[in-house]
């Protein structure tokens, strides 16, 4: 992940609001270690999700939100009608084009990040379900709410992982050291 260092013993909000963003897209990521596509894209549990599916959604929500931080078109369109494409792959990809993707977002999030010029900076925010009723939320509010998606669904993912193999949170930790 591109955040490193101890930012939060330094007091850096930033820094440390990056930390806890790239630790929660670090628990989604560790879900699928080990897997291949076909595991990843199982869903063992009451649950529709998968684990390749989580992957690609926390992904591109990122990369969404930045965008509107930006007020740029994010990548890609959801609508109704393709909003469960977000939640699998499709076509040609594949857990590893998928995780390499988020690698881009999370680059391009702490690029953006670190470039504004104060986290009370804020932006428009279009009216949808998800919205919190605010017409403008600031950076700090963007990134609280990417810890929030990530960590929601890192916890879909532990579950799911467990489900298919047994593995928790704690064994896919040592596993990534090794």
């Amino acid at each position: 992940m591109a955040t490193q260092g101890n930012a939060e013993i330094r007091g850096d909000e930033r820094g440390t609001l990056l930390i806890f963003l790239a630790g929660q897209r670090g628990a989604v990521r560790r879900a699928v270690l080990g897997l291949t596509d076909e595991q990843a894209a199982a869903t063992p549990s009451a649950s529709a999700l998968s684990l390749s599916g989580l992957v690609k959604h926390v992904a591109e929500t990122e990369q969404g939100w930045v965008a509107r931080a930006r007020q740029v078109a994010p990548d890609m369109q959801r609508t109704e009608e393709n909003w469960a494409d977000s939640f699998r792959l499709v076509g040609d990809e594949s857990v590893e084009s998928a995780l390499a993707y988020w690698d881009k977002v999370a680059l391009a999030t702490e690029e953006f990040v670190r470039s504004v010029p104060s986290l009370d900076d804020t932006f428009p925010l279009p009216r949808h379900h998800w919205s919190p009723g605010e017409e403008e939320v600031s950076v700090r509010w963007l990134l609280l709410h990417l810890i929030r998606e990530a960590a929601r669904h890192a916890g879909h993912a532990d579950i799911i992982r467990e489900s298919l193999d047994g593995k928790t949170a704690h064994e896919l930790v040592a596993m990534a050291r090794e």
